[in-house]
């Protein structure tokens, strides 16, 4: 998920069993809206510590670390983005590092999301709910036909998820998730 509020209750209420991610890059961007341009970058590869720590206690002791640090103590608001998130991060860290880089970002998600919004502000309106799933069924037929590229990052993780999640991971596209 991206932060937005009302939205972990909402999935969980269809599906209890979700376990819910915070976008990571969301949440990075959130936190340097409070710092200056001139720090950005350096705040950005601190709160990198967090996130890309080997263990949940290290991201722990990681986030401590930066609330203390002098980036901490000068933008003091994003110790507290991440503590107010932190029940939504946590989970990723029983992953293998690929499979939490692919938790770490909402971006394939939202890119699909908007050719469908897109698609179906064309539209209109539809005169059932059958015409409008139709249509959602078609549009994403056709986008993942133009899905000729496998990043790096799901390449790496495909192992790892054959491995964590067993049976349950299905690959659809043959050619590409080969052993």
């Amino acid at each position: 998920m991206d932060g937005l509020t009302g939205f972990p209750a909402a999935i969980t209420a269809v599906f209890p069993q979700t376990q819910i991610h915070q976008c990571v890059v969301h949440l990075v961007r959130r936190s340097l809206t409070y710092v200056s341009w001139k720090d950005r970058f350096v705040v950005a590869r601190a709160l990198k510590e967090i996130y890309r720590a080997p263990t949940l206690v290290g991201a722990e002791q990681a986030l401590a670390d930066f609330a203390q640090s002098a980036w901490g103590v000068k933008y003091p608001l994003i110790a507290g983005v991440w503590q107010r998130s932190w029940e939504y991060i946590t989970p990723a860290f029983q992953y293998p590092m690929p499979i939490r880089r692919l938790l770490s970002t909402t971006n394939a998600i939202e890119s699909v999301n908007m050719q469908l919004r897109k698609i179906i502000k064309t539209r209109g309106h539809f005169p059932t709910d059958e015409a409008a799933t139709k249509l959602l069924y078609l549009a994403l037929r056709n986008l993942s036909a133009k899905w000729r590229y496998v990043s790096r990052v799901w390449l790496d993780a495909i192992p790892q998820l054959k491995f964590v999640f067993g049976e349950r991971f299905n690959p659809t596209r043959d050619s590409v998730f080969t052993d």
